[in-house]
């Protein structure tokens, strides 16, 4: 019988699952809002009179957006736009507590920043084979994150999340009266917008690839161990 082991802190447990939850709002929330204009443009102002940079190719909820359908869908821009203010501030202030109790407990250093053994592409690259092959996790990789893993959380944690939100706040007039150049630097507040749902996009690529991953390395013994906190080397094979 494999000995139980722990993997994840109460802290980390926590905020793992409100962030999954206020990220999953801010999807459909998000969602809702492109809707209602699925045009993007680049710099300060657009509008249905300016030529948009991109426009997907879905109908809109409203009837004044030229779309090319023939109908319109219906309009849920008001509680999507308030669900999608208040989990942005569940998020941050979830990523905030994370972020202070990380750097006092070390969590970054011990745990996310790649050890030496990891710090080449052979390590990185026999990561992926593993999963690829439907390796069972060897006792190190249910301890502690694999390379892959740390480069992705890495990436998410300090350079796409605060993009999303900086690109997010952006978007509030208040902020942009408090701090222009933090939105003119973006090139305007269209470009902020429009960099805002290809950051977000990435973040959705993340989180598929992130549940692959969880599905491959062994989906009953990753999901206990986010739950429990512990786990034991699994030797389930999918």
């Amino acid at each position: 019988m494999n000995p139980v082991i722990p993997r994840h802190s109460a802290l980390v447990r926590v905020t793992h699952w409100i962030t999954v939850l206020a990220f999953f709002a801010l999807l459909i929330s998000g969602g809702e809002i492109v809707i209602s204009h699925p045009r993007f443009y680049w710099g300060e102002v657009g509008n249905v009179m300016t030529r948009p940079w991109f426009t997907l190719p879905i109908p809109s909820s409203r009837s004044t957006v030229p779309t090319g359908y023939g109908f319109v869908m219906p309009d849920q821009n008001g509680w999507s736009r308030y669900l999608h203010f208040q989990a942005a501030w569940a998020l941050v202030l979830t990523g905030l507590i994370y972020a202070i109790a990380s750097l006092r407990s070390g969590h970054f250093w011990k745990h996310l920043f790649p050890a030496p053994a990891q710090r080449s592409w052979h390590a990185f690259w026999k990561v992926i084979a593993n999963y690829l092959h439907r390796a069972p996790p060897d006792e190190a990789d249910a301890r502690s994150y694999n390379a892959v893993q740390r480069i992705a959380y890495l990436s998410v944690i300090f350079v796409l999340f605060p993009l999303v939100i900086w690109t997010g706040l952006a978007l509030s007039p208040a902020f942009d009266s408090a701090f222009p150049m933090a939105v003119n630097s973006l090139g305007g507040r269209q470009s902020a917008r429009t960099l805002h749902f290809f950051v977000s996009g990435f973040l959705v690529l993340f989180l598929m690839v992130h549940v692959t991953m969880v599905y491959l390395g062994g989906f009953k013994s990753r999901m206990r161990a986010m739950i429990t906190g512990r786990a034991a080397p699994s030797r389930e094979r999918l």
